[in-house]
C-alpha cells in the first residue's frame, strides 16, 4: 500500500502553523521585556507559519484516512520539521548563529532533552529564553498530541498518531475519543504548569523566571533562564521543593493526575506502576542522602548556601532533587551529582536508564517495563521448574500478554544495543570512556546532565559537530519510544505491497 504523502505534507504544514504560532508568543514575551528582538521573532514566525500555509494549501484535497505507516511518518518527520523549524529564531536573532549548534538546541528543546550549547545562559534575551524553554513545553506532551485534538476540523481521524506519539507501552485512555484524550491531557498539562508559576512566583522567583522553570518541570525538559539551573536558588529551599513536587507530578502517568481530580484515590493508589515508582525515588533518596550525609562535600558541589537549613536538610534536599531530576529526566541541577564520591557517580549514571512512568512527560526506560521485565525474570525461575504450568505476568491484577512481554523484551534489547552503539559512536569522535558512555546514556534517555566533560555543570558547546548529530539522533529516537522512528529506517516499512 503506498503512502499517502498528502495528508501527511498536510499535516506537517499544519504543525508548521503551530510551531510560528509559539514564535508569535516569543515575540511577545520579548516586546513586554523590551530585549530588542521582538521583531526578528516575528519574522521567524511568520516565515514559518507562511510555510506551513503553503503546504496546506497545496494538499488541501487529500484522502482524509490515515493508516499506522503514516502515522509513524507524521510523528517522526513531524519532529523533525519542528526542530528544524525551530532553529530560525535563535538564527534571525544570532544569538545562535550556527545551525548545527542552533538545531542541537532546539531538538534537544523538543525531545526535553535539556542538554545545552550555550556558555552563558543569562545573556540571551528574554525573548529567546522563552522560545527555548516553549521547545520543552510543546515537546512535553507531545505537539502531535495537541494537533490531534483539532483534527476533527479537518476531518482525519488521530487514532494512528496518538499510538504512535503516547509516551510508554501503551497509551491509557481516559475518554474513548482519542480527540477528547488529547483535550484532557493538555488541560492539566496547563493546569499543573500555571500552578507551579503562581507557586514558584510566590516562594521568590521573578514572574519571567517562574513561568519559564515551570514550563520545563512539566515537560520535564531542564533547560534553566541561570547559568547554575536550580542550583541559583540553593539559598531558597522552597523553590526547590516546589520543583521537586512538580517534577515527581510530571514523572508520573498524567492518566493518574487525571483521577487525582477526579477524586479517584484508591485507583492511583493500587496502581503498580505508581507504587514503584515512588518506592524508587524514596529508597533512592535514602541511599544518596546517606552517601551525601556521611561522604561526600555538599559545599564542593553547590553554588552558594548549601546548606541553609543544616547538613542533614541539605543532604536528603541535594540526594531528592538530583534523583528526581535523574529518573525523571528532568535533568535539573542543585549541585554536581559527578562530584559526591565514585559510587553516587555510577549510581546516577544507573538512573539514567530508569525513567518515569509510562503516560507521562519523562524519557528512558519507563518503570512499566522494568517492573514487567522483573516479574518475568522472576516467573522464570518458576518456569524452571514447573515447565508445564501456565504462569501469566501479572500487572494491576490483570494477565499480561506474551506479546506485550515480548515487545517490552525487544524494547530493552533495542535500548541496550542503541547506548552501547551510541556509546562506541562518541568514542570513535575522541570522547573519553566516561564522557561516552554518559552523554550516550543521557542523550537516549534524554536526562541532558551527563559525566565526563559534559557533567551537570558543563554544556554541550565543545562537543565535536558530528557528535552534536549523533547527540540530536540518540535524543529523537530516545523521545518517541525507539520503535517509531527506527522502523523507518527498515526496507519493509517503504514496501508498497
Amino acid at each position: 500500500m503506498r503512502l499517502n504523502f498528502k495528508i501527511i505534507l498536510h499535516f506537517l504544514g499544519l504543525l508548521l502553523c503551530f510551531n510560528g504560532g509559539f514564535m508569535l508568543a516569543a515575540s511577545l514575551m520579548s516586546y513586554v521585556y523590551n530585549d530588542g528582538q521582538a521583531v526578528n521573532i516575528s519574522l521567524a514566525g511568520v516565515a514559518v507559519i507562511a510555510a506551513g500555509l503553503v503546504l496546506m494549501i497545496n494538499t488541501r484535497r487529500h484522502n482524509k484516512e490515515m493508516n499506522k505507516r503514516e502515522g509513524y511518518v507524521v510523528v517522526t518527520f513531524g519532529w523533525l520539521i519542528m526542530a528544524l523549524s525551530g532553529t530560525l529564531p535563535y538564527i534571525f536573532t544570532d544569538t545562535i548563529p550556527s545551525f548545527t549548534n542552533a538545531f542541537f538546541e532546539t531538538i534537544s528543546g523538543y525531545t526535553t532533552t535539556g542538554a545545552t550549547i550555550l556558555n552563558d545562559i543569562e545573556v540571551l534575551p528574554e525573548g529567546i529564553l522563552f522560545w527555548r524553554s516553549l521547545t520543552h513545553w510543546i515537546g512535553g506532551m507531545g505537539i502531535i498530541v495537541l494537533a490531534v485534538a483539532i483534527l476533527p476540523l479537518l476531518g482525519i481521524g488521530g487514532m494512528q498518531l496518538f499510538a504512535a506519539e503516547a509516551p510508554g507501552p501503551s497509551a491509557d485512555k481516559l475518554h474513548p475519543r482519542i480527540t477528547d484524550t488529547a483535550k484532557r491531557l493538555w488541560l492539566i498539562y496547563v493546569g499543573y504548569t500555571a500552578a507551579e508559576t503562581v507557586l514558584l512566583n510566590l516562594a521568590g522567583m521573578s514572574f519571567f523566571d517562574a513561568i519559564n522553570h515551570s514550563m520545563c518541570t512539566v515537560s520535564t525538559g531542564g533547560f534553566s533562564t541561570k547559568n547554575a539551573s536550580l542550583a541559583h536558588w540553593n539559598a531558597n529551599p522552597l523553590i526547590q521543593y516546589i520543583v521537586m513536587l512538580f517534577m515527581f507530578l510530571a514523572g508520573m502517568n498524567f492518566v493518574l493526575s487525571y483521577f487525582i481530580f477526579k477524586g479517584r484515590i484508591l485507583r492511583i493508589i493500587r496502581d503498580e506502576e505508581f507504587k514503584l515508582y515512588w518506592r524508587f525515588i524514596f529508597v533512592f533518596t535514602v541511599i544518596a542522602a546517606l552517601i551525601i550525609y556521611f561522604r561526600a562535600d555538599i559545599a564542593a558541589s553547590t553554588v552558594a548556601h548549601p546548606m541553609v537549613l543544616g547538613e542533614a536538610e541539605s543532604a536528603v534536599r541535594h540526594a531528592l532533587f538530583q534523583v528526581l531530576a535523574v529518573i525523571t529526566t528532568t535533568g535539573f541541577v542543585s549541585a554536581d551529582f559527578t562530584a559526591w564520591t565514585p559510587f553516587l557517580l555510577v549510581f546516577f549514571f544507573g538512573l539514567m536508564f530508569l525513567g518515569g512512568s509510562a503516560g507521562s512527560t519523562a524519557g528512558g526506560v519507563k518503570v512499566v517495563r522494568h517492573l514487567i521485565l522483573i516479574r518475568n525474570g522472576i516467573l522464570e525461575f518458576r518456569r524452571t521448574l514447573h515447565p508445564n504450568a501456565v504462569l501469566p505476568v501479572r500487572y494491576n491484577g490483570n494477565s499480561i500478554s506474551e506479546k506485550i512481554v515480548f515487545n517490552i523484551k525487544g524494547f530493552f534489547i533495542i535500548y541496550m544495543l542503541s547506548f552501547i552503539i551510541g556509546a562506541l559512536g562518541f568514542s570513535m569522535l575522541g570522547l573519553d570512556f566516561e564522557s561516552a558512555i554518559g552523554v550516550a546514556a543521557s542523550s537516549l534517555g534524554n536526562v541532558g546532565p551527563a559525566l565526563g566533560e559534559f557533567s551537570p555543570v558543563d554544556n554541550f558547546y565543545n562537543m565535536p559537530t558530528l557528535g552534536k548529530w549523533w547527540c540530536a539522533f540518540l535524543m529523537l529516537i530516545g523521545r518517541l519510544e525507539l520503535f517509531t522512528v527506527l522502523i523507518l529506517l527498515t526496507p519493509f516499512f517503504w514496501n508498497k505491497r
